[in-house]
């Protein structure tokens, strides 16, 4: 399988480094990643007439990526999510992560993995193709203490595209990380609406937020609420319903799901998306205890995407796997803190197929 991977310059930043994209085939499934952001650029599927589109949000050129800090598709950390006022305690110590989302730190704070050039650590031109990505995060990078390595891996086998997640570090941290991939199963470079998508979540509680979107209190059941998709419904079903205090806290859906047997050894099911009207249907399978549920609702016409289109609320959702947001300050929540020579891994897979 001679073109099973290549790659390919996309651009050079201001300093002078040149980002590469990094095309992988396999199976029915092409997939574009960039060294910039260790970012999924572009995820080609077909539909049930065979059609294959591109099914992720993002940018043509690489100054898409660099004058809109969007988070298409990119790799996120050291923390994914949020962190209340950028603070939290560990071994005694006060560390501070500036605020980039109100009052509190987001996606990594201000400066984090998604706008950093990853070198290119390994290609895999094989029948399940790969890439993998590294970098080494310096102690005290936005703040967080310890030096990281980090690992993050894109794999294609059959009908599915595979990440992994390591970093070791060499004194204890914190580590959160996830892929943030916007998805319209339609198709994005002309995106209809999502809210017509059919979703199912494996879970039975979620986490309420307050108006900073941090968690308060603990799980609570979704049974009767518009946070219930243990049976598939519509995204769009419930996402408007202003009399539930949560929806209109996330102006829709920007909830962690707490997931049916909390953090796993292997993958397990986590959530299932079918679009009826192009027939393609992406399940998402992971170790990790949650998954955040984002239905899109902060895209406001304001970026142009692929083809030159305005990305507009409901035009993707969301599934991001990951610990729960804020736990460096929850010891209630499943631990985020990675100790010195220990290994943090993560895997989680996209399964795609047709109704």
């Amino acid at each position: 399988m001679a073109d099973a991977v290549s790659r390919a310059p996309f651009g050079v930043l201001a300093s002078g480094e040149t980002v590469e994209i990094i095309t992988l085939r396999a199976g029915g499934l092409e997939a574009r990643v960039l060294t910039y952001g260790a970012t999924l650029q572009a995820l080609h599927a077909p539909d049930r007439g065979g059609t294959t589109g591109d099914i992720v949000l993002g940018h043509d050129d690489l100054a898409g990526y660099v004058e809109h800090r969007s988070f298409f598709g990119a790799t996120i950390g050291r923390y994914a999510n949020r962190i209340a006022k950028g603070r939290f305690d560990l071994d005694g110590h006060t560390v501070e992560i500036a605020p980039n989302d109100g009052a509190n730190a987001l996606h990594g704070g201000a400066d984090g993995f998604d706008q950093r050039v990853w070198r290119i650590e390994a290609l895999g031109n094989e029948a399940d193709p790969f890439v993998t990505f590294a970098r080494q995060s310096a102690d005290g990078e936005a703040g967080f203490p310890g030096t990281l390595d980090t690992r993050v891996t894109y794999r294609l086998r059959a009908g599915e595209l595979e990440l992994d997640f390591e970093a070791v570090s060499d004194r204890p941290t914190v580590v959160n990380l996830t892929n943030h991939a916007y998805f319209n199963l339609g198709g994005a470079t002309e995106p209809a609406s999502v809210l017509s998508h059919r979703l199912r979540i494996a879970a039975e509680t979620y986490l309420p937020i307050d108006g900073g979107s941090i968690p308060e209190g603990g799980p609570a059941p979704v049974e009767g609420t518009p946070f219930d998709f243990r049976a598939p419904a519509e995204i769009g079903g419930r996402v408007r319903d202003a009399s539930h205090e949560q929806i209109l806290r996330g102006r829709g859906y920007d909830h962690n799901f707490c997931l049916d047997g909390g953090k796993m050894d292997a993958p397990r099911f986590a959530a299932r998306v079918e679009d009826e009207a192009s027939g393609r249907a992406m399940e998402l399978w992971t170790d990790q205890p949650g998954v955040q549920f984002y239905s899109g609702n902060f895209l406001n016409g304001t970026v142009a995407g692929k083809n030159g289109h305005a990305y507009r609320m409901g035009d993707a959702f969301c599934l991001e796997p990951q610990l729960y947001p804020d736990t460096p300050n929850r010891p209630d929540f499943p631990t985020a803190r990675l100790d010195a020579g220990a290994t943090y891994r993560h895997r989680s897979i996209f399964k795609f197929s047709t109704i």
